[in-house]
């Protein structure tokens, strides 16, 4: 457990709040725990423990982050090379736009008991924590966690009824049965199902075509958008047609599938940058022929498609995020973030800050099972959340877990990405 990142930057002991313009959580009445049922009401989502209202004095938040503490100390307390390793900047960004949440919130009047774990660590690693009890009194669990600890968490979140909220993990890790699982960073299904939408809806007249190479993986998303077109009751919905690609298909092949009198939606699989730009060459030869606006994976938002070839192709990826920095919150972390740790908040930092705010702010308003009301406009901060209870079978009552399903359809530009579906 750590107190604060001082030996990494400056700590942020104590920071002042957000301006008055920013909702403030309302204050709790220091009452004892209550538990009260909702007489003759069915519980939400079929989960009785939703029924109920919790609401305590002070709240335990658990946060965990990867700060690979034991890798970058393992021989000596002070930082090798005076620097800190790259691969433990998006743990650190991450808890420091936490602590600059909390500070802001407890602030306002809040009382809470946080405690702040490297799911790294190696002699105190997840596993080890749970065997020990030493999560047992959490109210919350919020997480920068991969495999295997995402799994391991969510088992304890379902046996305790802990809402845990997965900050950065795009999967659900083959996780059933947890209605206290919060998936933030949407799976690749729900986005590839929010970009088929937008292709289908966005464009008057389109040809839609698949390009995916020859793996299950690949196959697996296009199926996906096939499901979402079997589901679709969009009266000008058009058909999507599929091409498996290799290094060997020629732009005659290609050609087969494109037209000319209307514009080429191409929905690319590959969400790696040397399949993506491979199957992109193939295309770039076309574009004078051919209009054509190119769908990539989410993985296309850190990709650079500066080659000349590419120029003039029209291209698209998907988000949960999305955030211009043009807010006051935005506004507030970067000004402190400058004043408390002399750095830029990086896209880690920014999460950090909006998933504690968020969710801490619906343990002020509805206690420990807010889960019958998570999608408060008011409480949003850079993101439109829209979580929605998933079923992976059809005719079960309790819900898989809660996923964010709101998705953010981003064009690439030159110097910076543009959000095209604006009413989200």
């Amino acid at each position: 457990m750590m107190q604060a990142c001082s030996i990494f930057r400056p700590a942020a002991t104590k920071t002042d709040g957000p301006p008055p313009e920013l909702s403030k959580p309302k204050p709790v009445d220091k009452q004892p725990e209550t538990k009260q049922p909702e007489a003759n009401k069915a519980a939400p989502f079929n989960v009785p423990a939703f029924a109920k209202e919790v609401k305590r004095a002070n709240y335990t938040v658990a946060v965990f982050a990867p700060l690979y503490l034991d890798s970058v100390f393992a021989t000596s307390a002070d930082i090798p090379g005076r620097t800190m390793p790259r691969y433990v900047m998006p743990g650190l960004e991450f808890y420091e736009g936490v602590q600059l949440a909390l500070d802001s919130l407890q602030s306002h009047g809040m009382q809470l008991t946080v405690q702040v774990f490297d799911n790294k660590a190696k002699n105190n690693d997840v596993a080890a924590l749970l065997r020990n009890r030493q999560l047992d009194n959490t109210d919350l669990i919020i997480g920068a966690v991969g495999t295997p600890e995402f799994k391991l968490l969510s088992d304890f979140a379902r046996q305790k009824e802990i809402n845990f909220v997965s900050a950065t993990y795009p999967n659900d890790g083959g996780v059933t049965g947890n209605p206290f699982l919060f998936i933030t960073n949407s799976t690749l299904r729900s986005h590839v199902e929010a970009m088929h939408e937008y292709a289908q809806k966005g464009f008057a007249n389109k040809n839609i075509v698949i390009l995916r190479r020859n793996t299950n993986f690949e196959a697996g998303i296009a199926g996906n958008i096939k499901t979402a077109w079997d589901k679709m009751t969009y009266d000008k919905k058009a058909r999507v047609r599929e091409l498996v690609w290799s290094d060997a298909t020629t732009e005659g092949e290609l050609s087969q599938l494109l037209l000319t009198d209307r514009p080429n939606l191409i929905i690319i699989t590959a969400l790696d940058e040397v399949g993506a730009k491979s199957i992109l060459r193939k295309l770039a030869s076309q574009k004078a022929t051919y209009p054509m606006q190119v769908f990539g994976m989410p993985t296309w938002d850190i990709m650079k498609f500066k080659e000349p070839e590419f120029a003039g192709i029209t291209m698209y990826y998907s988000s949960p995020y999305y955030n211009d920095k043009t807010d006051i919150y935005s506004k507030y972390v970067t000004d402190q973030f400058r004043k408390v740790y002399k750095a830029r908040p990086s896209d880690m930092a920014f999460k950090g800050f909006e998933l504690t705010w968020y969710f801490v702010n619906l343990l002020s308003q509805d206690g420990l099972y807010f889960n019958k009301d998570v999608n408060k406009p008011n409480n949003r901060v850079f993101t439109t959340f829209n979580f929605q209870p998933v079923y992976l079978k059809e005719g079960e009552e309790m819900p898989d877990y809660f996923e964010n399903k709101n998705i953010y359809i981003i064009q690439k530009g030159d110097s910076a990405d543009f959000k095209m579906n604006t009413a989200l």
